[in-house]
């Protein structure tokens, strides 16, 4: 199928009806007087994923906000919004995906084709984020902010990198590379056994730790996939036993998390557990399990000494202190009632950078979006002031990344982080730089 231009639409058959088209520049916009930028937001609203998405929703009205000096506006369910500002309108068309591929792709040729969306941002999964870079990015001028999906291969590998293609949230690799590197460096682990979810998710998280640790000279002795939601452990723990493992890395999410923790953390296996901190719910699972194995009164010490953790975080709401983030956390929590969460921080900055992208380049045009987004430092996020950088080489944004404990939840939070636990303060950040792949690494594959 041909690319189209802002003003023509081709209609072609493709993978479910597909028709292909561009979204349409405003009038005001083409006169150089301002206008409105339209953005498709499509995130799981719905289902298991829900919260995914709708903490990806509200980060990025919270960015939105942010930039016009604002409150953010109080939006969980799919329609159409508006964010008036000075010069420039944000009409946003939320969808819900359902957290299926097949529904974000049909999301995704509506907002293109009938709304005419000058953009797309989202979404929670990676497959879905795959299939919009597989069959709509081609056939339309219509750049796509990917995220929170999270997969390394959606900016690492040549079939999904296009120039079109940005995604401010970090990934994988970048929880790969800050959290190894420091268990590498910082502890005594020698030898790790890799357990987790035989989909995207789950093999990305074990392909990047194996490659860092390897790098880092750790060992990594074993690799066991397992559907989501498995809960028979025992035998797993006993193969990485059997491996002489000193360590384990669990990659899963909050369904199949709390068996892992619960049989890692039962007093027959004297392993390390690390990993990344999780959203909300998958600390509440960790924190579930905390509770029935040390008791409702666990301590900071308890956690230390059944070596859980240390874990690498991509944003929490205490992990950064500077004028923006405090701002954010006020907002976010004065409008949503929680504070903010693992994905928001990205999305914040997904937005930010689009106001940034127009305001800079005077125009709504999707070649102008592109160019304004190509190799941009962000200069609103939480993670402060030029806190992500856009990567020309593959429209990665880079950022810094946190190290942090588990530790109980502090009375401070309680009411607005609903889990036994939460993230200590930072004991290590990793420079941006160190966080995110090269250009001449190994398996970065992008030549944009």
């Amino acid at each position: 199928m041909t690319q189209v231009n802002r003003r023509s639409v081709l209609k072609s058959a493709g993978a479910l009806g597909l028709a292909g088209a561009a979204g349409c520049l405003s009038d005001d916009a083409a006169n150089g007087g301002g206008g409105t930028l339209r953005v498709g937001v499509m995130q799981p609203l719905s289902g298991p994923l829900q919260y995914y998405g709708q903490q990806s929703v509200w980060g990025f009205l919270s960015g939105l906000a942010y930039k016009h000096g604002q409150d953010p506006l109080d939006v969980s369910s799919a329609g159409q919004e508006t964010v008036e500002g000075e010069d420039y309108d944000y009409e946003l068309y939320i969808e819900d995906t359902e957290a299926s591929a097949d529904q974000t792709q049909s999301v995704a040729t509506d907002l293109v084709q009938e709304q005419e969306v000058d953009v797309l941002v989202g979404t929670s999964s990676s497959a879905s984020a795959r299939r919009v870079i597989d069959n709509i990015i081609p056939n339309t001028d219509v750049p796509f902010v990917a995220g929170p999906a999270a997969a390394a291969d959606i900016t690492s590998s040549s079939d999904y990198c296009n120039p079109q293609v940005f995604r401010a949230n970090e990934n994988t690799a970048m929880d790969a590379r800050s959290g190894g590197r420091y268990v590498a460096n910082e502890t005594d682990v020698e030898r790790v056994f890799i357990m987790a979810a035989d989909y995207s998710f789950g093999r990305a998280v074990a392909n990047n730790y194996r490659t860092v640790l390897e790098s880092e000279g750790v060992e990594v002795v074993g690799e066991r996939f397992v559907a989501q939601g498995y809960s028979e452990f025992e035998g797993l723990y006993d193969n990485a036993a059997e491996a002489n493992a000193d360590a384990v890395i669990g990659g899963f999410t909050v369904q199949t998390l709390p068996a892992f923790l619960g049989t890692g953390l039962s007093g027959d296996y004297d392993f390390r557990l690390f990993g990344g901190f999780a959203t909300r719910i998958t600390n509440a699972a960790l924190g579930g399990v905390a509770q029935r194995v040390f008791g409702e009164d666990f301590t900071a010490q308890d956690l230390r000494d059944a070596k859980l953790g240390p874990f690498t975080t991509r944003y929490h709401w205490n992990q950064y202190d500077n004028e923006i983030n405090s701002s954010f956390v006020d907002s976010y929590t004065s409008t949503y009632g929680v504070v903010p969460d693992l994905f928001t921080s990205g999305t914040f900055t997904a937005a930010s950078s689009l106001v940034q992208a127009v305001e800079e380049s005077g125009s709504t045009e999707a070649g102008d979006v592109v160019d304004a987004l190509t190799g941009m430092t962000v200069e609103d996020t939480p993670k402060g002031e030029g806190g992500y950088t856009y990567q020309e080489y593959n429209n990665q944004a880079r950022s810094a990344m946190t190290i942090a404990n588990p530790v109980p939840t502090s009375d401070e939070w309680a009411d607005s982080w609903d889990s036994p636990v939460m993230p200590s303060e930072p004991v290590a950040t990793v420079d941006a730089e160190d966080a995110t792949i090269p250009a001449d690494a190994d398996g970065m594959n992008c030549d944009l």
